[in-house]
């Protein structure tokens, strides 16, 4: 049996959040070759100063000298619950009715992300039921 790519989750960071969806929702909401749809690794220096270490209780110290070590480091979600974030539903213009998907972060954050990143109008709302949008990129 063969796995749906579309059909596995993806998680897309932003500031102040994340949202959780089905890849091919993802793609159609922002478009294929959307560069959130890719996330970069950023590369971070870690600096260690000197210092000493004990490993037993009233025992003999160990010098570690200083080091420094560079790493990438990959986007990660909060889990802000045990459930992952809010359920939301979005729609876009031609999803053809309301989806799934898990928020983290507040809405606003959420709205203010959208109104920059998607090329189809959106809306979603909460699990209150509260309505947000319709978001769109604008255009200057």
């Amino acid at each position: 049996m063969a796995l749906d790519p579309d059909a596995q989750s993806v998680t897309i960071n932003y500031p102040g959040g994340s949202l959780r969806m089905a890849y091919g929702n993802a793609k159609a909401l922002f478009g294929a070759d959307n560069p959130n749809l890719r996330p970069d690794g950023e590369q971070k220096t870690v600096s260690v100063k000197s210092h000493t270490r004990t490993r037993v209780i009233g025992g003999a110290s160990t010098p570690v000298e200083a080091t420094t070590y560079t790493y990438t480091q990959w986007p990660v979600g909060s889990g802000g619950n045990a459930a992952g974030g809010e359920a939301i539903l979005l729609r876009w213009d031609g999803s053809e009715g309301w989806w799934t998907a898990r928020m983290t972060g507040s809405a606003w954050e959420l709205g203010a992300f959208l109104n920059t990143s998607v090329p189809n109008s959106v809306e979603f709302k909460t699990e209150n039921g509260t309505p947000y949008g319709p978001f769109i990129i604008q255009q200057s």
